[in-house]
């Protein structure tokens, strides 16, 4: 007779460590993911800190309004946030392929002309040109998957 587990299990020998903010407990971590949590936590605060002293330090020298600092900040989380749907999207796939493939971009743009997108496409996808229904098979092959899913990351699906 094969084992049967339950569905349900705990482990008393198991040992969590609270995680705070502010002095508040918030949840509970087994050390190593807890030490990785708060670390990378801690890290975010201090990127979003630093975004804000820059685009502050930005408008004071340009004389704008102090005012206007948050919406400064807001723009660039924006255009930070990676794109939904269209050809900005497979312009952004594209880039991580070539981070995958770990490859320059000129060995990028070869890697893609052998898979029969031209580097003038290449750059034209980049530069948000419409993507022609005949790259699709070509920037399929090169994104190592399916034409139905490079026209459903093209739709927004």
């Amino acid at each position: 007779m094969p084992h049967v587990t339950s569905s349900w299990h705990f482990d008393p020998q198991e040992t969590y460590v609270p995680v705070s903010h502010e002095g508040a407990i918030v949840g509970f971590c087994k050390l190593n993911y807890a030490k990785h949590i708060t670390h990378q936590l801690n890290q975010l605060e201090r990127v979003q800190k630093a975004l804000h002293q820059a685009c502050y330090e930005l408008t004071a020298r340009t004389g704008g309004s102090p005012e206007r600092v948050d919406e400064m900040v807001q723009r660039y989380l924006d255009t930070a946030n990676r794109p939904l749907a269209g050809t900005a999207m497979i312009a952004a796939m594209l880039r991580e392929r070539q981070q995958d493939l770990d490859l320059n971009p000129d060995e990028f743009a070869k890697f893609c002309d052998s898979y029969r997108l031209s580097i003038p496409e290449l750059r034209a996808i980049y530069d948000g040109d419409e993507i022609e229904s005949y790259q699709l098979a070509p920037l399929a092959r090169i994104l190592g998957t399916t034409i139905d899913h490079v026209i459903a990351a093209w739709k927004g699906e």
